[in-house]
């Protein structure tokens, strides 16, 4: 029984030895965003809450995202199912459930082929009722403009 566990632990051991063995391909796939980020502001209640980020593959092979994963139901993303090239840029989208009036914390979650491979992004901002939004001086100048 001894022997037994000496060898599952020298096996685990080495196996875990030659994991982090492993060299980095100086070649691999980046994902590099424009910004990691986006700030909705204040926005109403109902509004578009689609936003994309913007990001390039700067490596030398093809970006290949396996997957996005919003942190709730309320923030679905959408990506690029095909191979990003080599020195091209694409987008992931995210849309937010604005019918929920709040505080907008959320992050999405990327995972792909890059020398990062999992990458976590965030939207924030709040969701207010329609008769809550501050007006601002531009719409105050127009309205009394308009009487």
């Amino acid at each position: 029984m001894r022997q037994l566990i000496t060898t599952l632990a020298v096996a685990f051991f080495g196996f875990t030895a030659m994991a982090q063995e492993q060299p980095e391909n100086p070649n691999a796939a980046t994902i590099d965003f424009e910004t990691e980020v986006v700030d909705y502001g204040t926005v109403e209640k109902g509004a578009n809450g689609e936003r994309e980020f913007k990001f390039t593959n700067n490596g030398k092979e093809p970006l290949i995202i396996t997957s996005a994963r919003g942190s709730c139901g309320c923030t679905v993303p959408s990506w690029p199912k095909e191979p990003i090239a080599p020195g091209e840029s694409a987008v992931i989208k995210v849309k937010y459930d604005t019918q929920r009036v709040g505080p907008i914390n959320k992050s999405v979650t990327v995972n792909s082929n890059s020398k990062t491979p999992v990458k976590v992004l965030r939207i924030k901002g709040k969701v207010v009722k329609p008769e809550e939004v501050k007006t601002t001086p531009e719409k105050e100048k127009s309205t009394m403009m308009a009487k």
